[in-house]
C-alpha cells in the first residue's frame, strides 16, 4: 500500500496502467484529495497514462540531434556581451553566448562567479543576523577597516582603525581594543614584522631600514584578508519574496545575499546560512561540495536561466536536460568539446569532424584504427544510412501464403 490512503481496488486499477512510481502517487494524492471512486480513479488513471505515452520518446528517434537543433537554433539569437544581472544592484555576471559556452564547456572557474546565498531562522528576517553573516563570507581588507600611512624618517606604517567600523564587522568582540590587537596579530603572522598597538593604532616597519622593503609591507598589507573569505570581493544584501506569489507583506519577505566570487563549500559551514537553497554559478564548486546529481540541475538549471534571460524560454527542458545527462553520465563532469564528450568518441570520423581533424586521422591511419560506422556523423561522412529512425529498419519482401 502506499503512503496515500486509498482502497486496495483503486491501488489495482492505477497499478494496472504503465505509469512510473512518481506519476502512480501523483494520481493517489488526487484520487484522495477529489475522494473519487473506481470509475472516476480509473478514468484519471487512464487519461494520464495516455498522456503519458503520448509524450513518450518514439524509438529510434534521434532524440541529440533535434536537441542539438532544438538548443543550437535559438542559440544564434544570444547576445555576446556580458550583461547586468538583473534584480541585483551592481553585481556583473556573464550572461547569453559566453555563458552557454562556459556551461558546456564545463569550466573550471566562470568569468564572473557569484553565489546566492539564503538565510535561515532569524538570520533571514532580522537586518543585523543576517549582516552578521554578510561580514563572515565578505573579504574584509585593511582599507575596509582604516587609514595607512607611512613615516618614511623612521621607516615605520601605521594603520588608523576606524573603531565604529571594528564593531560592526567584529559584532560579537565588545572591545576595541581586542578586536585591534586581534587584527595586529594577523598583520603580525602574516608579514612576519613585530607590530605594536596603541589602541586603535597599529605601528610595524622593516627589521633593516629600507624604503623599497617600507612600500613592499604597505603592498602587502593591503593584499591580507582579515575576515571573510579571500575570494568573495563583495556581498549585496536584498530583501526579498519568500515565494513568487507572496503579498508584499513584509512578513512574507527576507533576506537574500548576492556575492562577487564563490567559495560554495566556504560558505555552506557558515552559521545562519541555509545550505539547501543556497547556490553559485559555479558547476564544478556544486560537484564537488553536493555531488554529480546536484551538479546535472545545475547545468540544466543555469542553461534553462540563460535562455530565459534572452526570452528564449520557449526552448524545451529535456533538450538541456539531455545535455546535461550527457555531460555527467560517467560519474564526472564533462566538457562537449574535443577535451571531453567529443574528443572521447569510438569513431574515428566522428573525432575528426569536430576539431584538428588531421591530427585525428593520422594517429588512426598509423595505428590501424577501424571505424564501424555505427553514429550519426560518421555515416553522414560517408554518405551511408543513418541507423536512426527509418534507417534503422529493414524491409524484406516475401510472400504471403499460396504456392
Amino acid at each position: 500500500m502506499t503512503e496515500f490512503d486509498v482502497s486496495e481496488d483503486v491501488e489495482a486499477v492505477v497499478t494496472d496502467t504503465e505509469l512510473p512510481r512518481r506519476l502512480r502517487e501523483e494520481v493517489y494524492r488526487v484520487v484522495e484529495a477529489r475522494g473519487l471512486g473506481i470509475e472516476e480513479a480509473d478514468e484519471v488513471a487512464r487519461a494520464v497514462e495516455n498522456r503519458y505515452l503520448d509524450t513518450r520518446v518514439d524509438a529510434l528517434d534521434p532524440v541529440g540531434v533535434v536537441s542539438a537543433q532544438s538548443i543550437g537554433e535559438p542559440g544564434t539569437q544570444l547576445t555576446m556581451n556580458t550583461f547586468h544581472y538583473a534584480g541585483v544592484a551592481e553585481i556583473d555576471v556573464t550572461q547569453g553566448l559566453p555563458r552557454l559556452i562556459e556551461l558546456v564547456d564545463a569550466r573550471k572557474t566562470p568569468d564572473t562567479p557569484m553565489m546566492t546565498v539564503y538565510l535561515e531562522d532569524e538570520y533571514a528576517t532580522n537586518r543585523e543576523k543576517a549582516h552578521e553573516v554578510v561580514w563572515q563570507i565578505e573579504a574584509t581588507k585593511i582599507l575596509a577597516l582604516g587609514d595607512i600611512s607611512t613615516n618614511v624618517a623612521d621607516m615605520r606604517v601605521q594603520v588608523s582603525l576606524n573603531p565604529d567600523t571594528l564593531q560592526e564587522r567584529w559584532p560579537t568582540m565588545e572591545s576595541t581594543d581586542e578586536i585591534a590587537g586581534e587584527v595586529a596579530e594577523i598583520i603580525q603572522d602574516s608579514l612576519g614584522v613585530k607590530t605594536v598597538q596603541q589602541g586603535a593604532n597599529i605601528q610595524f616597519g622593516p627589521e633593516e631600514p629600507s624604503y623599497r622593503d617600507l612600500l613592499q609591507l604597505v603592498e602587502e598589507l593591503r593584499e591580507i584578508t582579515f575576515k571573510g573569505i579571500e575570494e568573495v570581493s563583495r556581498v549585496v544584501i536584498r530583501k526579498e519574496d519568500l515565494e513568487e506569489e507572496s503579498t508584499e507583506a513584509e512578513d512574507n519577505k527576507e533576506f537574500v545575499l548576492y556575492t562577487e566570487g564563490s567559495a560554495f563549500g566556504d560558505v555552506l559551514t557558515i552559521e545562519g546560512v541555509d545550505a539547501s537553497r543556497s547556490t553559485c554559478n559555479n558547476i564544478h564548486e556544486i560537484y564537488g561540495e553536493l555531488g554529480v546529481e546536484a551538479a546535472r540541475e545545475a547545468i540544466i538549471e543555469e542553461t534553462s536561466n540563460t535562455l530565459k534571460e534572452q526570452g528564449l524560454s520557449d526552448v524545451n527542458v529535456r533538450h538541456l536536460m539531455l545535455v546535461a545527462d550527457i555531460m555527467t553520465n560517467r560519474g564526472e563532469i564533462e566538457s562537449i568539446g574535443r577535451h571531453g564528450i567529443s574528443g572521447s568518441k569510438d569513431s574515428v570520423l566522428a573525432r575528426a569532424a569536430y576539431e584538428v581533424t588531421v591530427n585525428h586521422l593520422l594517429d588512426a591511419a598509423i595505428h590501424g584504427r577501424v571505424d564501424d560506422l555505427n553514429g550519426v556523423v560518421e555515416n553522414v561522412i560517408a554518405g551511408k544510412p543513418v541507423r536512426i529512425g527509418t534507417g534503422d529498419v529493414d524491409l524484406r519482401m516475401g510472400s504471403v501464403g499460396g504456392d
